[in-house]
């Protein structure tokens, strides 16, 4: 240009030179040098979660601009970015290629909405089209493409709620994507948050569940020899009671992403893991690992955010170096992570990255995307090897620690906002079942039950300190119980209250007796001495609450003492007592339980713990 200003050039002030120039076809994806061993190959799946809460627990027609924009910003997570992904696995001759994912009943039920009112725009018209078309993709082996996880409704946090409560929200679940989706859910459980439990399987089991996801950290934290990080892991030194599994020798330090501890790809596959009851009935299901810190990175934004081909190829090579490989059970891990947050939820995550994925795969035999179930089906974990995991949650949940502390804050100080929450749901849980048990065909169940399962997610827990979540639980159980609170007095009154009272989790303080606990940016050692907790509710009243110990062959039977009912700031109507016992430091692997008594003469147990005690 001749002139300064280009604001102000003509045509006639530019110099033009016209040059010919060949446009060609870009060369196929660069690939490492690859060294495959004959006969060995890793295989690995997708899930994808998404999520919404309800925002108001007593009014779930709440809306307003706040809404509309987390709605709408999310217009193509919630459609069609999830089939546009599995087009992409078909149309690249990928057999057995596929994606799991899990959606919540009130995410379906507020799409549902948004579709008929023409909230946020008018995007979600039609919006479950694609997902229902792409529903129906088969594997070569004939399963979904697409595998709607069975999940709970509410987006409950399982561990952490009744037996009864796991099979309802699940088995709610079941129905809406059956009615949103045209299938039917998958038997594979993805638990919110990844958090599992053990004492979780007997609910599993009744309510239909094959196999359960897991954070692949806390089945390497149950071995014997386990490599404790130290506090760049995020988390307490497994309790040794947790740590009952064979000793391995293949750990491994990824390289190139995030990884707090090592890892050991010869455990990345399904196996059966087991709960015993207090009764010794041993309850089994298949459990599926989510590789922690590969599923972290990949929802940084798929294929390029996390490079396969290198993170991959260190497990690949660390199976051949050791020899671990098993051909009838051959690794297989999912990459875990929001199908609708950050990288993870990017439209680029599912286009574009995904076919440089599946170009990948095409060039690289070491590797296969398989569903769940088509995995399952070729390898079937070996019923006889039942294995033990550690309770926990994936990272994202402060580290995911095994006494699910992210739903715990404050646990320490006079007041937590959290443990009034569970004191007030524990109550709530109680009027709700006392109805369901004694007078099935009260008019207002259905409602107080809606009300219940609502009050249950996890999600009231997550931003602890903001009043607005904080009062959540509360504002549903006000509302529930002012529902029925004549019926449950006349129900008492005439001495037909036939359920048991109903007892919350019992957590242990310290975390890790004689172990470690957090100090301040650092580790501290622990006393031995342990306290158990634990919050009691029954509309009766209570008779009495004792802790049940059995350790080197003798059981005993301890008190708990009433602490009267657990404060509240919330305004709270109703809530549960508090009830605390010493456990006897010294006893080496302990197992206990609750049992607790009512006026009526119903009684409870709790799920049968473990812990070891030096």
């Amino acid at each position: 240009c001749r002139r300064a200003d280009l604001s102000e050039a003509g045509a006639d002030d530019w110099v033009k030179q016209y040059r010919s120039m060949e446009v060609v076809t870009a060369p196929g994806l660069g690939v490492p040098a690859i060294t495959a061993v004959e006969g060995v190959k890793l295989y690995f799946g997708i899930h994808k979660h998404m999520h919404q809460p309800y925002y108001n627990t007593t009014d779930r027609y709440y809306w307003d601009g706040e809404k509309d924009s987390i709605f709408g910003s999310r217009g193509g997570n919630y459609t069609d970015f999830v089939p546009a992904a599995v087009r992409q696995y078909i149309d690249g001759g990928l057999p057995h290629a596929g994606l799991s994912t899990s959606w919540s009943g009130s995410l379906i039920e507020q799409l549902e909405r948004c579709g008929v009112e023409g909230l946020c725009g008018g995007r979600f018209a039609g919006w479950n089209e694609s997902l229902r078309a792409v529903a129906h993709a088969r594997t070569r082996l004939g399963h979904p493409r697409v595998g709607f996880s069975a999940f709970g409704f509410f987006h409950p946090l399982m561990p952490l709620i009744p037996s009864r409560d796991i099979v309802r929200q699940i088995e709610w679940h079941r129905r809406i994507i059956h009615d949103a989706f045209g299938v039917e859910a998958s038997t594979v459980l993805f638990p919110p948050e990844t958090a599992f439990h053990v004492r979780m399987i007997p609910a599993l089991l009744e309510a239909g569940v094959t196999a359960v996801i897991y954070d692949s950290i806390h089945r390497f934290r149950a071995c014997r020899d386990y490599p404790y990080a130290g506090i760049g892991e995020g988390l307490l030194p497994p309790n040794r009671a947790e740590q009952v599994n064979p000793a391995v020798h293949d750990w491994l330090q990824l390289h190139n992403i995030w990884a707090g501890s090592k890892i050991s790809p010869s455990l990345l596959r399904p196996e059966y893991v087991a709960y015993e009851d207090p009764d010794g009935q041993v309850h089994r299901i298949i459990a599926v690992p989510a590789e922690r810190y590969i599923g972290n990175e990949d929802a940084r934004g798929g294929f390029g955010a996390l490079q396969y081909p290198a993170v991959l190829g260190q497990l690949y090579n660390r199976i051949v170096e050791t020899g671990s490989y098993d051909p009838h059970h051959p690794p297989f891990f999912l990459l875990h992570s929001d199908g609708d947050n950050h990288g993870g939820g990017a439209d680029s995550y599912y286009h574009d990255n995904t076919g440089r994925l599946v170009a990948w795969l095409h060039q690289d035999p070491r590797f296969e995307l398989t569903t769940i179930e088509d995995y399952l089906e070729r390898f079937p974990p070996d019923p006889q090897r039942v294995v033990h995991i550690e309770p926990g949650s994936w990272s994202g949940a402060d580290n995911g620690d095994p006494q699910f502390m992210k739903w715990f804050s404050r646990y320490d100080q006079p007041y937590s906002p959290d443990l009034n929450s569970w004191a007030v749901l524990t109550a709530f849980q109680n009027v709700v079942h006392a109805l369901e048990d004694s007078a099935p065909d009260h008019p207002r169940l259905a409602e107080i039950s809606r009300l219940l399962l609502t009050a249950e997610t996890s999600c009231y827990w997550y931003w602890t300190g903001q009043q607005v979540w904080d009062q959540q639980v509360t504002n549903a159980a006000n509302l529930g119980y002012s529902l029925v609170r004549e019926a449950i007095e006349a129900l008492v009154s005439a001495g037909r209250d036939h359920a048991g009272p109903t007892l919350f989790p019992p957590w242990v303080t310290p975390e890790n007796p004689g172990g470690q606990r957090w100090g301040q940016g650092c580790l501290l050692d622990a006393p031995r001495e342990a306290t158990v907790h634990t919050f009691v509710a029954d509309v009766s009243g209570l008779k009495s609450v004792h802790l049940i110990v059995r350790s080197a062959g003798v059981e005993t039977t301890r008190t708990m003492q009433d602490r009267g009912y657990y404060p509240t700031q919330t305004d709270a109507a109703i809530t549960a007592r508090y009830f605390t016992a010493s456990l006897p430091a010294g006893a080496g692997d302990t197992r206990y339980f609750i049992l607790a008594e009512d006026q009526r003469g119903n009684t409870s147990r709790s799920a049968l713990e473990r812990i070891f005690l030096p």
